[in-house]
């Protein structure tokens, strides 16, 4: 049996709110354990400046660098936090920030300095867990459903495990452990950008303002006639793809009514992915920040029709799950391992990826 090491994974989403450290032990098929973990919010300043950036534009090498420290801040944060020896940490597996992803032109731009990250932390760094993947002919996305069905063995199946960050991601899992995975469309990105500039608010704590809002359906109606939707997957976004459609069709709405769209255009995009998968869900598990959501988690339950629960239910940590993916994955990476498959990307056959920075 391959010795399980100990992996950090550190993730930072598209809804730009911060970024997630946890710790696994994992031999990158198996997770035999899982540490403490930390999330932190980007100050407001460099949330800004990494906004500026969004597309590849502006002074990108400044704020990758910066973003950079932030993040090696929070590790050495996480690890003395928990009496944790920089030499027992065998990797880290860096996701970076998401700044341009245009799998139709093979470009995809994660910023995140891996080799300034290892040598600021005496710790192997592996990132650019995407570009092989789209260079290949994937779509670079997502990336996350190995670990989905590292942690899913013994559930009853087909089962659907669905990621609302800043943009929705599914993985399904067949009876056979078949993977088919894609984003779903907007997840929680459209709701934080309406209500940061209507609002001035980081992001609809509770589905507040939906809540108090009336959705606008033929601007639903409007938003699933989206030719993306019909599109089989796999499938990838960029988080902005539908910000000027969804500009267009809440524009001139009130703040609530406006929040109470949006937030039925991410369960729309929901069921909409259901279409394409082999057999139906016997249940949906949440992760991401959506999951705290109210209004979002019970449209999804009366949509879907079947069990949707928070992925907490079942002790799996909903918070930090994505930056332990990336530890599995950056373990994967070290042992030559897939981390890419025709049913989860695109991509023509199973795919390693990763680039690794020694310190």
């Amino acid at each position: 049996m391959t010795q399980p090491l100990l992996s950090l994974g550190l993730m930072s989403g598209t809804s730009l709110d911060g970024v997630d450290a946890a710790l696994i032990e994992t031999d990158g098929e198996r997770v035999f354990g899982h540490g403490p973990a930390l999330t932190e919010a980007y100050p407001s300043r460099l949330r800004d400046r990494l906004r500026g950036v969004l597309g590849g534009v502006g002074p990108v090498a400044e704020v990758e660098r910066e973003m950079t420290l932030f993040h090696a801040a929070m590790v050495e944060a996480l690890l003395d936090k928990n009496g944790i020896d920089r030499q027992a940490v065998a990797v880290i597996g860096f996701h970076g920030q998401t700044i341009l992803h245009r799998p139709d032109l093979r470009r995809t731009w994660q910023i995140g300095d891996g080799a300034l990250l290892a040598e600021r932390l005496a710790i192997p760094v592996v990132n650019d867990f995407r570009g092989d993947d789209v260079a290949a002919g994937g779509q670079g996305a997502p990336l996350v459903p190995a670990y989905h069905a590292a942690l899913a063995g013994g559930l009853e199946r087909p089962l659907a495990v669905l990621n609302l960050g800043g943009v929705g991601n599914v993985t399904w899992i067949g009876d056979d452990d078949t993977l088919l995975a894609f984003d779903t469309g907007p997840g929680n990105a459209l709701i934080d950008d309406w209500v940061s500039g209507r609002a001035g608010l980081p992001f609809d704590r509770d589905g507040a303002l939906a809540a108090a809002g009336t959705v606008d359906e033929k601007a639903v109606r409007a938003f699933s006639a989206h030719p993306y939707f019909a599109r089989r997957p796999p499938k990838s976004l960029d988080r902005d793809d539908f910000a000027a459609l969804t500009g267009q069709l809440v524009d001139g709405l009130t703040v609530a009514d406006g929040a109470a769209t949006l937030t039925a255009f991410t369960v729309a995009a929901v069921a909409l992915a259901g279409r394409h998968f082999p057999a139906n869900p016997v249940r949906w598990l949440v992760c991401g920040g959506g999951r705290r959501n109210p209004v979002i988690m019970a449209a999804l339950r009366q949509s879907l029709g079947v069990p949707v629960d928070p992925v907490d239910r079942l002790s799996w940590d909903g918070d930090a799950l994505e930056a332990e993916a990336f530890a599995f994955l950056a373990v994967r990476s070290l042992r030559g391992l897939p981390l890419t498959w025709p049913g989860t990307t695109g991509v023509g056959r199973p795919l390693g990826g990763g680039r690794l920075h020694r310190p």
